[in-house]
């Protein structure tokens, strides 16, 4: 039976609102092993708590083993992943997902990468996230909590010296392939910052790696240790939102949230 052709209506009223990211658009340059991020990020930036605000990621390849000199290899790729940000749509803030490497590279180095495809962006990264916390924290003695290799610590408690953050303490869950970091488990987190806290070395905790999963956990961790506490992403999730001029209270996301 032959049907009659479709009721054509024509052409609707349509208009443009400001979209997912009416109030801000924030890029994320993530790396390719990386399993936790994105997971942190959508519990951070939950749409009821930030309405008008987005995030989006892209991609870059990284070797799984964390060393130096693979880290240092994820500079040139940087420029090439922020330009697949959104292509012709406007950013608010870009950064660059990933501690370790921001320490080797340098943060300036980082940024310079970034704007070659963003000109003028707002950049941070996790240590540019946690300095700023620090210093909102009003801390003055960091416990510094990793899975990296011992060297890699060494090297981050370096950088932070130079930016004068003094490390006081320092532990490592000594896991070389991030795809490892990303399953070790949040209680073991927990326990090893509760133990961090009862060395009285320190006066704020920083869970360094993108792959720690850490967010969700850090209200819990705070009333446990009774220190402030923040990680890559939590730290680097709140100074996009504040270099975004985003000042809105994040409940359960931890005492950084609330500054």
């Amino acid at each position: 039976m032959t049907q009659a052709p479709p009721l054509d209506l024509g052409v609707m009223d349509s208009a443009l609102d400001g979209g997912l990211a009416a109030r801000a658009a924030l890029g994320v340059v993530v790396l390719a092993t990386d399993q936790t991020l994105e997971h942190e990020f959508r519990f951070l930036l939950d749409g009821p708590t930030f309405p008008g605000v987005a995030f989006y990621v892209a991609r870059v390849f990284n070797d799984a083993d964390i060393t130096p000199a693979t880290l240092q290899a994820i500079g040139a790729r940087l420029t090439d992943g922020a330009a697949l940000l959104l292509p012709g749509c406007p950013l608010d803030v870009v950064a660059f997902g990933c501690t370790s490497a921001t320490m080797v590279l340098g943060e300036d180095a980082v940024f310079a990468e970034l704007r070659k495809a963003r000109p003028g962006v707002a950049c941070t990264t996790p240590i540019t996230g946690a300095l700023a916390a620090f210093a909102a924290f009003g801390a003055c003695r960091i416990g510094l909590l990793t899975p990296y290799r011992p060297d890699i610590n060494r090297r981050i408690a370096a950088y932070f010296a130079g930016r004068g953050v003094h490390i006081a303490a320092t532990a490592t869950f000594d896991r070389v392939d991030d795809r490892d970091a990303a399953r070790i488990s949040v209680a073991d987190i927990e326990d090893a910052a509760a133990r961090m806290a009862r060395s009285g070395a320190v006066d704020a905790l920083f869970v360094s790696c993108t792959s720690l999963r850490v967010a969700e956990a850090v209200e819990r961790i705070e009333r446990r240790i009774g220190l402030p506490v923040t990680s890559s992403n939590h730290a680097m999730a709140w100074h996009m939102l504040r270099l975004a001029g985003i000042a809105d209270p994040r409940p359960g996301a931890g005492r950084l949230f609330r500054l």
